[in-house]
């Protein structure tokens, strides 16, 4: 699968002996979206509703972990997915008995209208 999450990210740096300048810095943070089916392909309706990080602090705490630093904000800016990918989610949306409205509405219902497809 082709497919990625991307979020825009904030983050400081912790220093005690010394001082940075400057010691915020923005950054954006893609994450590889698991296969439909596999483990973690369930992120999108874990970590987000309405194309919004739906606990902005449990995300910041996946995000320190994936940058090892203490992050001020994460906001969600889109899942980049290629249209095969997005079939593919869409039939186990479908096949998944995690979900009761079709797989168009479950991704919109998440995503919102941050979905965008790539070739």
């Amino acid at each position: 699968m082709t497919a990625a999450y991307v979020f825009r990210v904030t983050f400081r740096l912790d220093t005690t002996e010394v001082t940075a300048d400057p010691e915020r810095f923005e950054t954006v943070v893609t994450k590889p979206a698991a296969d439909p089916g596999t483990e973690g392909w369930l992120f999108f309706r874990d970590e987000l509703w309405r194309g919004e990080v739906n606990d902005e602090a449990h995300l910041r705490s996946l995000a320190e972990g994936w940058l090892g630093v203490p992050v001020e904000s994460v906001t969600f800016s889109e899942l980049r997915i290629d249209e095969a990918s997005l079939d593919a989610l869409r039939a186990e949306i479908a096949a998944s008995n995690e979900f009761d409205d079709p797989p168009r509405s479950v991704v919109h219902a998440h995503l919102g209208s941050s979905v965008r497809v790539t070739e």
